[in-house]
């Protein structure tokens, strides 16, 4: 179904990475159409389309920016001001980013905690509505923890945003894709799911804390109550 709940929808990804590739597989299952994109061109993308069969093409990043009803851009943060602006006009973007700089380099406006990854993408998105989604799991957790609305072991997922229309859009996909929500509120609260916080990595891993940073352990489901705790736990560093 479509973001507004009727037809057909498509899924665009700007990069198709591990988190990129992830999403695509859980659209693919639930029936969405997905176009994917990277830097590199799409025929770098053959393989993946080959495995995700006739729902699943590769294009441009604009191309996929235009083909799709939600889009999500999951590239180094050190890449942001590359995503296409004019093809997303209007529509929800989903922003997986974090901030890393010992590969992004450094960020002074988020040294200094002024915005959040996902307020930058907005910046350069003026007309889009980016809602932060996706960026606190694992890729290997994320492909084994979705499961059918309702299921006794649901997991939920952190999303922050600014326009309450692409918070429901976004909750919507989720639920397509096997994921209960928790509002973490407006784009300025989505540190609360960034790098070094509870809900960052930890909920989705058995016994992940004993584990330092190998996050390859077997997924662990984790409910409502268990991200809205870790949430209001959040402590923002420096």
């Amino acid at each position: 179904m479509s973001p507004a709940g009727t037809g057909m929808s498509t899924l665009g990804l700007i990069g198709s990475g591990h988190i990129g590739g992830t999403l695509a597989r859980l659209a693919v299952a639930a029936g969405i159409d997905v176009v994917l994109s990277n830097s590199r061109g799409p025929e770098t993308l053959d393989g993946l389309v080959a495995e995700l069969g006739p729902r699943a093409r590769a294009a441009t990043p604009v191309e996929a920016a235009e083909a799709g009803d939600w889009v999500v851009v999951t590239v180094p943060l050190k890449h942001y001001r590359k995503v296409p602006v004019e093809p997303l006009v209007g529509k929800v973007v989903l922003d997986t980013n974090n901030y890393y700089p010992e590969r992004d380099g450094r960020f002074p406006e988020l040294d200094a905690q002024r915005t959040t990854t996902s307020g930058l993408l907005q910046e350069h998105l003026p007309e889009s509505k980016v809602v932060k989604a996706f960026n606190n799991i694992f890729y290997k957790h994320l492909a084994a923890l979705a499961r059918p609305t309702g299921a006794p072991d649901r997991t939920a997922l952190p999303i922050a945003g600014d326009d309450p229309e692409a918070k429901t859009s976004a909750a919507r996909l989720l639920d397509l894709l096997g994921y209960d929500i928790v509002d973490a509120g407006p784009l300025a609260e989505s540190w609360r799911f960034e790098r070094d916080t509870p809900v960052y990595g930890l909920p989705y891993g058995l016994d992940l804390h004993k584990h330092g940073d190998n996050l390859d352990v077997p997924a662990a489901s984790a409910d409502t109550e268990t991200i809205r705790a870790g949430l209001a736990a959040a402590e923002r560093q420096g």
